[in-house]
This record gives C-alpha cells, structure tokens and sequence, in this order.
C-alpha cells in the first residue's frame, strides 16, 4: 500500500487530495482540501503573478505541508497549469515552494493536462461508445476532450479560462446584454476548430468536471428540492431546462445577491457568471442534448493515472 499525496496547482484555487493506493483496489480517499489562491488577480494583463497573489499561493502550499505531515505520505504529486505555466514569474513560484517546503512542482502543458482530466472523468462518470465531449472551466483554461469510454478522439487547451473571460469582459453588475454578447462574440472566434471537429464527432452528450459544474448541480438540488444524497455521486446527471433557468437566474443578478444564494461558494460568485455564458454556448452552437457533472478532474486522473 501507497499514501498519495496530489497537489492540483490551478488558477483559482489549489487543491490537495490524499489517498491510501492498494493494487487491485480503488483509491481510499483520506483527505481533501481546497484553498482560494487567485493567483491571476491583478496579473492577467502582463502575465504576472502579483506579490500579493504570490503569497497567496505560497501560504496555501505550507498549509498542505502541514496536512502532509499529519498523514505520512510516501509520495507527493504536484501539477501546476494555466497560471504558472503563463506567468512570467512561474518558475520562481516553484523554485521558492521547492526552497520553503521540499515540494517539487511539474507544470503541466494544456495536452497533458486534458489527458489527466479525461481519465478522472472517466472513473468518476459511465461512459459509453457513443462520442461525448468533456469540458473543464478553469480559471486561465479550458480544456475540451472529445471522447468515448475506449478513448480520446481529440483534445484541446484553450486560454479562455473563466478568470480570464471575467477581467476581459465582465464590467457592469448585473451583467450587461452588451458584455454577454461581447463574450459570445469572443466564444465563436476563439473555438471555430471545436466547432468543426464536434460537427465531425457528433457529441451529444456536456460533460464538465468538477469546478463551476459541481456548483450548477448544487444549484439544481437546492433550487428544485432533489435528494441531497445525489451530490455524493461521482456523477450527475444535470436537466437542460433547469439548467438554463438557474443561469438565466444567475445572469440578471447582482453580486450582492449572488453572495447570499445558497449553494453558490464565494470563489464562483462572479465566475460563475462567464461559466454560465460558456456552458450555455457550447449547448447551443454544438447542439448538445444532454448534461452530466463529473465529480472527479484533473487531481483525481493524476492519481488514477499514477
């Protein structure tokens, strides 16, 4: 038996997960734990991780050594992605975590990073030999996998993360018809080729892991009273209408109102706002049918795929 650590550096919010690993068994979860860290506020414009969003990240990775230490681990496996693999100053980001806590940081490029998001998604959701297209918001990226339950059939990074979107084009509260448009705009520019290889692939079916998806679930439960018991799958099988009326809800609010929804998590209370935009593109333009939330990413791939 192994004691796997796995440290998940993104954009907005890093995330470590610990697991027991014996052969031939699943994963036993230990521990999870996620920390705010915005490590693009402020710095999107030239690429830089500001000072204060630096200190953030470092702040956060001594956190987790401290949970490391209370569980023995053997092994510790850190990514880094969008912010660090564009910042300037990522690589002096891994080298002070290395100096100030021993552990060593990968970036990870946006092909890599897709590969790991499929093999959580697909321990986490059934899929079958129809073709099914996987999205994961983050916060610098997003990464689209055209898939069935075999294999990848494509695969692709975007740096259209959603806090990007959101310091380029969210500037009014609510948000303004002119800034939605200005977002769906961007959106048919930026993923023409997607456009073109789903047309080929005839996806029917949205999956988004984790993120922003967890939340539209949440939502679903809270606001049409489901068993709060279907959240602790690994999937979730969100409805199309209803969908549409939570964001069509999200669209016309106001950030103070969204503070106090229920179920709204105070990272995603305004990028849930371009996520939403997103996620109702892709429904559109790619003519997608159904919906389901992944619970596992790009953290539980790395551990599946180690």
């Amino acid at each position: 038996m192994k004691r796997i650590a796995v440290l998940d550096l993104g954009t907005n919010t890093f995330h470590l997960l610990i697991a027991d690993i014996k052969t031939g068994s699943p994963p036993e979860e230990l521990a999870k734990d996620s920390v705010s860290v915005k490590l693009g506020e402020g710095g999107l414009a030239d690429d830089m991780i500001t000072e204060i969003a630096f200190q953030r990240g470092l702040d956060a990775v001594h956190r987790f050594k401290k949970i490391l230490h209370n569980y023995s681990v053997n092994k510790v496996l850190a990514t880094g992605t969008a912010a660090l693999r564009t910042a300037k100053n990522g690589q002096e980001f891994v080298n002070r975590v290395k100096l100030e806590t021993g552990i060593s940081i990968k970036i990870i490029d946006g092909d890599t990073e897709a590969q790991l998001i499929y093999e959580g998604v697909r321990h986490a959701v059934e899929l079958s030999s129809d073709t099914a297209l996987i999205t994961d918001i983050g916060g610098g990226s997003v990464e689209f996998i055209i898939c069935n339950k075999q294999r990848i059939l494509w695969k692709k990074s975007y740096p259209i993360g959603a806090a990007k979107l959101m310091a380029r084009f969210h500037h009014s509260d609510p948000i303004s018809e002119m800034d939605v448009s200005s977002i769906n705009f961007f959106l048919e520019k930026e993923l023409f080729q997607l456009k073109e290889v789903c047309y080929q692939y005839q996806p029917k079916l949205l999956i988004g892991s984790a993120g922003a998806f967890d939340t539209f679930a949440e939502l679903e439960v809270i606001h049409y009273h489901l068993d709060p018991n279907l959240l602790k799958q690994t999937e979730f099988r969100l409805n199309k209408d209803r969908f549409i009326t939570i964001t069509d809800q999200l669209l016309t609010s106001s950030h103070e109102q969204r503070t106090s929804m229920e179920g709204l998590a105070e990272i995603r209370v305004d990028m849930i706002i371009v996520s939403s935009i997103l996620t109702r593109y892709l429904l559109k333009e790619l003519k997608l049918l159904e919906m389901k939330s992944s619970a596992y990413a790009l953290k539980e791939g790395l551990l599946f795929s180690y």
